[in-house]
């Protein structure tokens, strides 16, 4: 059969497949009742948070450098990466007996560094932020001779990439939306020709949905404009997809196979990550569960089963603390009020006899004469509360007020 899109071909893909099984294991597709009944469809979650590497970036590193030949191998492999592809590259080059060399930006979580070294790749940290990196990394190419492997902008990184799809066309026979993180679109390029080239093949219709921060959202300008747009990018829990520009031919692939791309908040991917280790018990790093978010924020028009890829794992844990609290925050479930108050004995208990009397539990409190806007003969009280929901939150408040308190919310 003729190719349907731009780069590579179904055999092309299945050929990727048979390579690169030797490394990436077939992860789990598992069900998600919650999903279910948020879309009012099937959905299952597509497990790459539990590849080999944490992510799915394995795959496609491993198809590339699969083709390289014994001279290109004698010279050693560059990437650059603040994470995922980094250990991707590190453990497909220690599995193929091949030097690597993995720039990364000074101040990258020290459990992606960690992991990326015990590889035993030789990790040059260089720049505080990823191009200054991507940089070194291409003149270190240019000046050694070892030869660079791209994140994303790459025909063997595609079709590695796109064996995610055909494990999802295998696991999930009744599939008709799939839903996929997007950052320079290598991922989804992958997923989404494959797919459809297997769905044409079939007789079948599939819809392929892209998911993208929108504080680095470059997808949407650039469809419009036709052609890869730069953007700014702007900071983001998320920052496994932000990239400021698409890769050309994931986006030549993409304007063809993708039927829709949206965009999602941290907030919205915040509420994801504890949606899914409350409701799934998976731990999924923000890029990872931007597909959830957008299910979550009410972003998917899907038509039949769905399934969501969880693209990646690799969470630092102080981060996970700080978003599971965002998470609780965006969810209703966290609040934090300042009240101001009389300047005399028993009002911080009245205040804590009413909260306990609304079954919500105080976590933190702070007492202060110092708050802006007070009279010199009040105070301010600052609590954090944990509550139950939205509306939980909201009987705390009123049970506040109808005591004659003025309860502000901060967050």
């Amino acid at each position: 059969m003729t190719n349907l899109f731009a780069g590579p071909t179904l055999a092309e893909f299945v050929s990727a497949q048979s390579v690169v099984s030797e490394v990436a294991q077939e992860t789990p597709i598992e069900v998600s009742r919650f999903l279910s009944e948020v879309l009012g469809v099937p959905v299952t979650m597509k497990c790459e948070n539990l590849q080999r590497t944490g992510a799915y970036k394995v795959r496609g590193a491993y198809n590339r450098m699969s083709k390289l030949t014994a001279e290109e191998r004698e010279r050693g492999v560059v990437a650059a990466s603040a994470g995922n592809h980094a250990q991707g590259v590190a453990l497909a080059a220690r599995e193929l007996g091949i030097h690597a060399t993995i720039f990364m930006p000074i101040g990258v979580a020290l459990p992606k560094l960690q992991a990326t070294r015990a590889y035993a790749a030789d990790v040059v940290l260089r720049g505080v932020i990823f191009n200054e990196a991507l940089e070194a990394a291409k003149d270190f190419a240019e000046k050694s001779g070892a030869i660079f492997i791209p994140p994303f902008d790459n025909h063997d990184v595609i079709a590695g990439q796109g064996t995610v799809g055909l494990e999802i066309w295998d696991q999930v026979p009744d599939v008709e939306t799939v839903v996929v993180p997007i950052g320079g679109g290598g991922l989804i390029a992958g997923v989404a020709s494959a797919m459809k080239q297997r769905a044409a093949e079939a007789g079948r219709t599939l819809r392929v949905i892209g998911v993208q921060s929108g504080q680095a959202a470059a997808f949407p300008p650039s469809l419009s404009a036709g052609e890869p747009t730069t953007i700014d990018v702007k900071p983001t829990i998320a920052d496994g997809i932000a990239v400021a520009r698409p890769g050309k031919l994931p986006f030549d692939i993409i304007k063809d196979a993708v039927d829709e791309v949206v965009t999602v908040s941290d907030d919205d991917i915040a509420r994801a990550l504890l949606m899914l280790i409350e409701r799934a018990k998976l731990v999924a790093e923000p890029a990872g569960a931007a597909g959830v978010a957008a299910i979550l924020a009410g972003k998917i028009d899907a038509v039949g089963p769905t399934t969501v890829i969880i693209s990646g794992g690799n969470i630092d844990p102080k981060l996970m603390e700080r978003v599971i609290s965002r998470g609780l925050i965006a969810s209703g479930r966290y609040l934090h009020i300042r009240i101001p108050l009389p300047d005399r004995p028993g009002q911080l208990a009245r205040v804590s006899e009413i909260v306990a009397g609304q079954n919500a539990n105080v976590i933190e409190v702070l007492h202060t004469r110092h708050g802006t806007g007070l009279q010199i003969n009040q105070v301010e009280l600052s609590v954090d509360i944990e509550t139950r929901g939205p509306e939980h939150s909201e009987q705390v408040l009123q049970a506040l007020r109808d005591e004659g308190f003025e309860p502000r919310i901060d967050f």
